[in-house]
């Protein structure tokens, strides 16, 4: 059972299941918030179906390798790792309810992800992504085979291998989270955020995570306190005017490259 997976995890016995936070992708289990003790955690719990993709289960796999490997060392506020298990049938990761900490609310400012994204993208700068995806987000045009053939915009679709190749090959590589939307951030009442859902997280240049964040309009506004947070959390060793230069140049580069994908996503 899993209340037996979770009291093994946490060392406690007294396990209780308070409620269902959200349903998982096409069926694949849920999150949900349990009592263990005297602390609230999160988990969550994947139950493939018999037909997974194998891109969706290694999406978890790569989850929990952020969670144990790479969340510890991250700037930018992301639950604690907590404990995890799998065997044949389930995955089960134990995380830190955030909403104890304050995160109790959806982000509804853009600006604070703004500044979350620079933090990460600024710690992690240069890093190698062990365990993670060698190209993050979900749209990356190697794994979209199918909506680029159903594309109707043939300019874009024309134009797509080269703006794939100038994100995949830049210079300036991080950890990018992978899905940075609105609805993967929480907020508390000073207004700081914290980001979940890190199952598409690896190697890009941040602006992919930007893009797609302030999608569908790029406000330069927000694209400006990014870099100003960006060289702020940056090491003094790293060239922050090159790297922006470099970014500020593919951040076009990178939204052409989501509407790639919507365009042909959004096709029957």
């Amino acid at each position: 059972m899993l209340t037996d997976i979770l009291a093994d995890l946490l060392g406690t016995h007294q396990v209780e299941r308070v409620g269902r936070v959200q349903g998982l992708w096409q069926g694949y289990g849920e999150v949900a918030r349990y009592r263990a003790g005297n602390r609230s955690v999160i988990v969550k719990h994947i139950r493939p179906p018999a037909d997974a993709h194998p891109r969706k289960l290694a999406s978890y796999e790569h989850e929990e390798a952020w969670y144990r490997h790479w969340s510890p060392h991250c700037r930018a506020r992301v639950p604690t790792f907590l404990g995890a298990y799998a065997d044949a049938m389930q995955r089960v990761l134990v995380l830190e309810d955030l909403a104890t900490a304050g995160f109790d609310r959806p982000a509804v400012e853009v600006a604070p992800c703004v500044d979350w994204l620079a933090r990460l993208h600024a710690c992690f700068l240069g890093a190698e992504p062990l365990g993670l995806w060698p190209v993050g987000t979900y749209w990356h045009l190697a794994t979209r085979s199918e909506e680029l053939e159903r594309m109707g915009n043939a300019a874009l679709r024309r134009e797509a291998p080269t703006l794939d190749r100038a994100l995949r090959l830049a210079r300036h590589q991080t950890i990018v989270h992978g899905d940075a939307k609105p609805a993967n951030f929480l907020a508390c009442a000073t207004g700081e955020v914290a980001a979940v859902d890190f199952q598409y997280t690896g190697r890009g240049p941040g602006v992919r995570d930007l893009a797609y964040l302030l999608h569908p309009r790029i406000d330069s506004r927000l694209v400006d306190r990014y870099f100003v947070r960006l060289r702020q959390e940056l090491s003094p060793t790293v060239d922050g005017a090159a790297l922006e230069a470099e970014w500020r140049n593919l951040l076009p580069m990178a939204h052409r490259d989501f509407l790639r994908f919507l365009d042909g996503w959004t096709r029957p």
